[in-house]
């Protein structure tokens, strides 16, 4: 089995360093194209499956990444709510990086999301990094045991902190959650899963110039 782990393409919330979390913002121009430049790296990747997070932003990169494939262009994508992104609550739409911060706790408090994420707090009525890694490690449980899967490619669209949390129990030191950095849109892990084990062959992949997106994930 292998499996291609996508972080969806850029959206105008990302693009204003502003919390999305769970609310349902679509990719923009640079996103969508993103996307497609995803797919035409992965073009002649045969996918058997295709499962992404109900949010539109994550389920419209895997179906832009299908579109520019040569044998899995029609592939039917199914939607699994436990890969759906970290909840922001009451917090969503905040700006939490650079000169306009808005999130209503001290700066130094929040930057525990990237430097102390297992002890961050998460918004009031959100979750925290804990309770994602809970709800997204049995998805990956049930895919890597199912048999008849197996022999089989699939593609995942997700999202960035869900995503971490999804490989968290395959990375060779899982403490360090964000493995050095937020992965960037349309990042590709790629899994292998071998008697029912399973280990990242690919972390963070790109297929289009970094240069054309900036970084705007700095805090």
């Amino acid at each position: 089995m292998r499996l291609y782990i996508v972080r969806h393409g850029e959206t105008n919330l990302n693009r204003e360093k502003r919390l999305q979390g769970q609310l349902n913002e679509p990719l923009n121009q640079l996103g969508v194209d993103l996307a497609i430049e995803t797919g035409r790296g992965l073009k002649d990747v045969h996918f058997d499956m295709a499962i992404a997070s109900p949010l539109v932003r994550a389920y419209d990169t895997a179906r832009l990444i299908l579109s520019q494939n040569t044998t899995s262009s029609n592939l039917t994508i199914a939607v699994d709510p436990r890969l759906i992104e970290i909840d922001w609550g009451c917090w969503d739409k905040k700006v939490c990086r650079g000169d306009q911060y808005e999130v209503p706790i001290e700066r130094e408090e929040f930057n525990k999301f990237y430097d102390d994420p297992f002890n961050f707090c998460g918004a009031p009525d959100g979750e925290t990094i804990a309770k994602v890694c809970k709800r997204t490690k049995p998805f990956m449980d049930e895919i890597i045991s199912n048999e008849t899967f197996k022999d089989k490619t699939i593609l995942i669209g997700m999202h960035g902190c869900s995503m971490r949390a999804l490989l968290n129990p395959l990375y060779n030191d899982p403490s360090d959650f964000w493995q050095g950095r937020i992965p960037m849109n349309c990042a590709v892990n790629i899994v292998d899963v071998i008697d029912g084990k399973a280990s990242i062959i690919e972390e963070d992949k790109i297929f289009y110039d970094p240069a054309i997106t900036g970084d705007i994930y700095n805090k």
